[in-house]
Formats: C-alpha cells, structure tokens, sequence
C-alpha cells in the first residue's frame, strides 16, 4: 500500500462515524502502524497519533498498536523515544478498560528472557491507566499487580553481594519498578485514611514478603536495592492495614487477602524476620512486648522459615554458600540453642533443624564444617554429634564411591581423634565425643578392606594417622587411669564420711564431706545431696570402664587385622 492509498484510507477512518469501524479496520490500522515501525518511521507514527484530527481514530483503535510499540520499547531499538511517547499518548487516550486488557496480555506473554525489561518499560504506562479509573480502582489493581509479581517471581534472587550488584536477570530493578508503580496508589490509601478498598495493596505487600523477600540475603550494613524494598514494604504495611503488632501476634491477615493459609504464614513469618533480625522499621514497633512474648509468638514463623530446609535435595549445598554470613552464623545460633536453651522440646526441634542443615551440605562442604564446628563449639555434646556424622560419611563413602570424597576424611580423623587436655582432660565432661570418637575408630577399623577400596592410593591414605590413634588411645588410657584413681578414692572419702555421719548421728553434719571440684551436667556435685555424689560418681567409674572395654576391644580389632595381613 502506498502513501496515497493509507492517506485515503484515513480519510474514510475519520468519515466513519462512531461505532462505524469494522474488524478488518482495526487489524488495517495495526498493520499500518506495525509497517512504519518497521521501516523506522516511528517519528511519523508518533505524530500521526498526536495530531488533532486523528484522536477519535486513536480512541478507537489505539490499543491496537500496544503490542508492536512495545516491542520496540523492549528491544531498546533506536526508535525508543518515539515509541515511548507514542505509548505514553496512547495511555491518555484509548479507553482504560481496553489499555488495561492490552497491558495484562503483554505482561501474560512476556518472553522469558525480557521479562526485567518489559515489566520496567510498561510498570509506569499501566500505572497511568489505572490513575485514570477513578472508581472501581481495586479490582483492576489487583489484577495488575497480581500479574507483574507472577512473572517476577519467575526471576532468580541474587544470593550475594556481587550478585544483587550485577543484577543480571533485573529483579532489582523490577523491585524498584514496582515500588514506585505502587507509590500513588498507596498515597491515595493514606488520604483516605485507611477506609479506602485497600485490598490489592494488602495482597501486593504481602505477596512481595514472600516473592523474593523470603529469598533475599539482607544485610543491615548494606542499603541494597532490595533492602529499600523490604523497607518500603514495611513502611506500607500499617499504613494500608493494621499495626504489625496486630498482623504478627494478634490475628491473621483479613479472609479477603490470603491465597492460601500456608503462604499468608510464609508472608507473616517473613514479616517477622525483617523486623527482628533485621531490624527494619524496628524503632516503629511497639516496646512493651517482653522478649519472651515476641519468641512465643515469633516460634510459628521460625519454624515456617527453618521448614523450607527441607526442600533442598540432600548433599547439594555447595561449599561457596559457607563464606555467606548467614550460612555460617545459622548453625552457629543453633548451637546455642542445643546447648543453652532450658526448653527441652525447642533443644530437640534445634536438634532436627541441625541435621537437616548437615544433611544439605555436599561432602566438601560437610568436610568444611565439620572442622569448624570440632574446632569451636567448646561442648562435647555436640562434638560427638558431629563425630557422630562423620561416621554417617565414611558409611556413606562405602556405600556410594561415586559421590563420595574420602580424602577428606584422614583430616576430621586427626581432629576427631584429640584430647585437648591430654591425659588431664575431665572425662565426664568429654564423654559425648570420646565415646563417639571410640565408637568411629572401631568403625573404621571394622571396614578396613572396603575403606581401603574406596581411596584410588596407596594403603597409607587411611592409616598414615596410624600414629594419631596410638598417641590417642595411649593418652586415653592414662587419663582413665588417672580419673578412676580419683574418682574412686573420692567415692570411697564418701562413703566413709556417711558412716561417720550416722555413727556421730549428726544431721548438721550431712553437708560437712562433699566432692569439691567435679562439675556434672553444668551443676556442681558438690551441691548435690550424697545420695546423688553417690549415684554420680558410681556412674562415671562406670563410664570409665565402658571406655576402657572399647580401647580393649579396638587393640583387639587392631591385632586381628595385623595378623590377617601377616
């Protein structure tokens, strides 16, 4: 078609009375527009759009020409200016309903990898539609926002700084995007005090808790991109809804707002996490609540939180996430919670959570922290938990030598098998990891020949530690010996005291002979009752037999082994 013939066909499209425009019009009209964008007319199709004869032809069908301006936007080709402010005049003139049902089909068949730059492109125009409908503004709002986080929740959060930095997939810049998309409806919200249908904001905050904030690395020291946005929905939240006191402890979000019960928990639980560890908008939450009353409240979303663990396929965190803060700090917090949390229930559900954390982690990385964790948790409790899943990986390197990466085990070996006090180390307290060091190198030495097959050198691989466990089970003896001799000789101090006490028949006297420098379970033994010193110290000569029977039983193994190779 040439310049005469769409001339003359946009003399009979302003002939037409309204209401007059066929079908085939309107497709007519698209094809002429997508032609001169085409051809990099976008200046004439620009000033054909904004001249004054042709805006009843522009409110007719108008619309039809979103998609192929779009495009163009998208693609940042050297029409963009034009295009954009043909957009821009197209949101001023075209009916709302039908901008808005062009804008919602984009935004649907958006290609996967233009997503970032179509939602920053369109976010501002679809917000001037909607400004436009000045009643029943929620409805549409809501389908608008619902559809922009649909295909952002399609992009990857960053999970560090470098990451969040390079923004390589645009999901900062689409959070900017849609915090100032938000920004006037929001303003309308609080002039109207609140009373207005606020509703799709309620679900755009909310649904932003949990997609990608739930995802995010924040750091406080750090005024990331998506940290503004974290903060930005916190600021929000009140304004638009409730106090967070309310949304927190109080009740849960209004019926018309939830999607679902479990992802309004997920929202509520992130909610929680930004305003007490991080810290967000914390100066604005009330400060009567006791700490206890915000840990009883808060354990609901702990545990939401702590439960997406467990969608993470076993033996896949990769050793890198270990540098993070928050991978490193998470189980150092759980630590405190196994060894200074006077609630048993909350000890055992942390117990839970730090095997399932250990389970995740890939040998490497499991090799890593285990080291650390040996090194600095200064509790034998939990050393001897993880002694204990060292064992669980050399039984696993024998059952599965694909996966398996058995150098690294001769390294937790030599760590495992260490008394850090040497043969003055206090037994009872370091029963928990003795007692599973013993139960690991007995292991070991049972499935000699298949540990032997898993490592591609030479025999020395394995037992070049062979020193390490003679120097060990030496110092182990001698400690033995030396904690029974005094243990014995302070229970028999006790129980000739006791005769005494009867024989003088003084009560005054039943506290006079006590054990002085034994320390149980945190409690001194010395403040116990003597029926208790009693039973205490019966129970860890007991303990020092059960030690010694598994040193025997190991030489055993040790000289069986040795005679078989002879």
């Amino acid at each position: 078609m040439n310049v005469a013939q769409v001339n003359d066909v946009i003399q009979r499209w302003r002939d037409t009375p309204e209401g007059g425009l066929k079908s085939d019009d309107y497709q007519q009209f698209k094809n002429i527009g997508s032609a001169c964008l085409a051809q990099g007319e976008s200046a004439q199709l620009l000033q054909f759009l904004q001249d004054e004869r042709n805006q009843g032809l522009v409110k007719s069908m108008g619309c039809g020409l979103l998609a192929p301006l779009a495009s163009e936007v998208i693609r940042k080709e050297k029409s963009l200016n034009h295009c954009q402010a043909a957009i821009a005049h197209l949101t001023k003139t075209c009916n709302p309903k039908e901008l808005l049902h062009g804008f919602l089909q984009l935004i649907e068949d958006i290609d996967p990898g233009a997503i970032a730059d179509t939602i920053i492109a369109l976010a501002p125009h679809l917000q001037t539609v909607l400004l436009r409908m000045e009643e029943e503004k929620a409805a549409p709002l809501g389908m608008a926002l619902s559809a922009l986080q649909k295909q952002m929740s399609r992009l990857p959060v960053p999970y560090t700084q470098q990451q969040e930095a390079a923004d390589e997939f645009g999901l900062c810049r689409c959070c900017t995007a849609l915090a100032a998309f938000m920004e006037p409806f929001v303003e309308e919200v609080k002039r109207k005090d609140g009373n207005g249908d606020n509703t799709a904001a309620d679900k755009d905050c909310m649904r932003c808790l949990r997609e990608p904030l739930l995802q995010a690395q924040l750091d406080r020291g750090r005024k990331s991109p998506l940290w503004v946005f974290a903060t930005e929905i916190l600021v929000t939240l009140p304004a638009i809804q409730e106090p967070l006191p309310d949304l927190l402890f109080y009740k849960p979000l209004k019926k018309s707002i939830l999607i679902d019960n479990h992802q309004s928990t997920e929202s509520r639980a992130c909610l929680a996490y930004l305003i007490f560890v991080q810290l967000i908008t914390i100066e604005r939450f009330p400060a009567i609540f006791s700490p206890v009353f915000v840990l009883q409240c808060n354990m609901e979303y702990i545990n939401i939180l702590l439960s997406s663990l467990e969608n993470v396929q076993d033996n896949s965190l990769p050793v890198a996430l270990l540098e993070l803060r928050t991978f490193y700090s998470a189980p150092q917090n759980l630590r405190k919670v196994l060894t200074d949390c006077p609630m048993q229930h909350l000890r055992e559900t942390g117990l839970q959570v730090f095997q399932l954390f250990i389970n995740k982690l890939d040998a490497e990385a499991k090799h890593k922290f285990f080291r650390c964790m040996l090194k600095t948790s200064n509790h034998s409790g939990v050393e001897g938990y993880i002694v204990k899943n060292i064992k669980n990986q050399v039984e696993f390197s024998t059952k599965d030598f694909s996966h398996s990466k058995f150098k690294l085990f001769p390294p937790l070996l030599g760590l495992a098998l260490c008394l850090p006090q040497g043969a003055e180390t206090d037994l009872l307290h370091s029963m928990d990891r003795i007692m599973e060091s013993l139960n690991l190198l007995r292991y070991v030495l049972l499935r000699d020949k298949e540990l032997r097959s898993s490592v591609s050198h030479s025999n020395s691989t394995l037992f070049s530690h062979i020193l390490i466990k003679d120097k060990y089970l030496k110092t182990l003896r001698v400690c033995i010996s030396m904690s029974r001799s005094y243990y014995s000789s302070e229970l028999k101090a006790l129980w000739e005291d006791q005769k005494q006490k009867a024989r003088e028949a003084r009560a005054a006297a039943s506290s006079t002979r006590l054990v002085k420098s034994i320390t149980v379970k945190h409690e001194k033994v010395s403040n116990m009752s003597p029926e208790v010193q009693h039973q205490v110290l019966q129970s860890a000569l007991v303990t020092f037999d059960l030690m010694e029977s598994l040193i025997v039983r190991i030489e055993e193994i040790t000289e069986e082994k040795e005679g078989t190779q002879d």
